[in-house]
């Protein structure tokens, strides 16, 4: 590996330790045996080698989610959207840190022009993974997904005893798709 793949290394075990609010410079150089100007030189700031490794990491760690699923076939969609959620729920257990320094570069979009792109980007890529998931064209029902799976990754950051189970997930979602095509 080179200097920039060590630093992407290094700063991936940082956020998995530390999170990215307290993750440092001085903690990526010490773990990646790099110097200083190394991050500047290769990644501009700090602020981008972090995100950079972070949607990495994510995207390694979406994938694992989706090699779990059963293969698509014409059966039902519901029980491989039940199987998402369960393989989710799975690598938000035992990638914790990973997704709880998810979290904090959530909370650090509002604060960087910079992550904020990033983020938009990674999240049109997993609206487009999650429409392969539904074998659906278009944003709408990726989007919703979407936006469930970030506030399961929130809940289960702050109360995973209590974050809904995939069969509850799978369950919320039939009663709201009834209602709304009901209008109760």
């Amino acid at each position: 590996m080179g200097v920039p793949e060590d630093l992407l290394v290094a700063a991936k075990q940082c956020l998995a330790e530390r999170g990215y609010a307290h993750t440092t410079v001085r903690d990526i150089i010490a773990v990646s045996g790099s110097n200083l100007a190394a991050i500047n030189y290769h990644f501009r700031s700090k602020d981008a080698l972090l995100n950079r490794a972070m949607i990495e990491a994510t995207d390694e760690a979406v994938q694992e989610v989706f090699k779990a699923l059963p293969e698509s076939s014409h059966g039902d969609q519901g029980e491989r959207l039940e199987a998402f959620w369960a393989a989710l729920i799975d690598s938000f257990r035992e990638k914790r840190a990973l997704w709880l320094a998810n979290v904090d570069t959530l909370a650090q979009a509002p604060h960087s022009p910079e992550v904020r792109e990033q983020l938009a980007d990674g999240q049109a890529r997993a609206r487009a993974e999650l429409g392969r998931l539904l074998q659906q064209e278009g944003d709408e029902a990726s989007g919703v997904l979407l936006t469930l799976l970030i506030g399961m990754l929130v809940q289960w950051a702050v109360d995973p005893d209590h974050a809904p189970t995939a069969h509850d997930l799978s369950q919320g979602m039939r009663v709201i798709a009834k209602a709304a095509t009901t209008g109760d």
